[in-house]
């Protein structure tokens, strides 16, 4: 559900322009514009109607669609304990504040529109808000406390500090409880959404509000899995490594 060029037609569809690649429904979305009752308007039509500039809408579509990849050479355990922590929390953090409450509204949206004919929607929303009031907490605990924590026992350990150890008897968090709780909280999610989306698959003929939304569902797995990764196989068992040698030096 990618579209192969970045070039939008000024007669283009707008449900043609969605199902080709879902990322653009984010566009439409930021105008107020509904991809699936306007859908089958143009773009200029639709730009016109909205009183937007058709470049401008144009350009922002492109962007939408931009390819950015990270290379699969680039080797996470080699990286500063501060920049990983940077990189999750404005890469990662960032993403799921951005599009939890988008998926949620889709979610809303569609059960209201096709949970009689789908009736596993009404359950899907439910894990997924689940899912929500169960992450924005977490993301707010690791920026204030565990992420913090873990810098400065990183500080203490790189310069080898004579306080470090009691330090770490001081203020230790359960760095390690958290991560295998995160985890297994996390995968069960997952799991039920794969299972109750069919490996996020649509059902034939279904709305494009559908497909954007289980591609939006997609997303949102691949890049938890990529935050989990990132987190309980490489930040943590560092941050666990350090506590257990400063207390062991101590």
């Amino acid at each position: 559900m990618f579209m192969q060029r970045t070039e939008f037609r000024d007669d283009s569809y707008i449900s043609e322009i969605v199902t080709k690649d879902y990322r653009t429904s984010t566009v439409f979305l930021k105008y107020g514009i509904d991809y699936c009752c306007s859908g089958k308007n143009p773009l200029r039509e639709v730009c016109e109607s909205h009183g937007l500039n058709l470049e401008t809408v144009k350009q922002e579509l492109s962007e939408a669609v931009r390819n950015l990849n990270v290379s699969n050479s680039l080797d996470f355990n080699l990286w500063d304990i501060d920049f990983l922590i940077d990189y999750i929390e404005y890469v990662h953090h960032h993403y799921l504040r951005e599009n939890l409450c988008v998926i949620d509204d889709m979610l809303a949206k569609l059960v209201q529109s096709s949970g009689s004919k789908h009736p596993y929607l009404l359950e899907l929303h439910d894990y997924f808000r689940g899912l929500q009031s169960d992450l924005l907490p977490h993301l707010r605990e690791e920026e204030n406390i565990i992420f913090p924590y873990i810098k400065q026992i990183a500080h203490a350990y790189t310069r080898q500090e004579a306080y470090a150890g009691l330090f770490v008897r001081t203020l230790r968090k359960p760095v390690e409880n958290i991560m295998h709780q995160e985890e297994e909280r996390l995968s069960q999610y997952l799991h039920r959404f794969r299972k109750l989306t069919n490996n996020y698959t649509p059902p034939n003929h279904g709305s494009v509000a559908h497909k954007v939304c289980f591609s939006k569902l997609k997303e949102l797995d691949n890049d938890l899995a990529q935050h989990i990764h990132l987190e309980n196989n490489i930040l943590f068992p560092k941050a666990i490594a350090m506590e257990q040698e400063m207390l062991r030096k101590n």
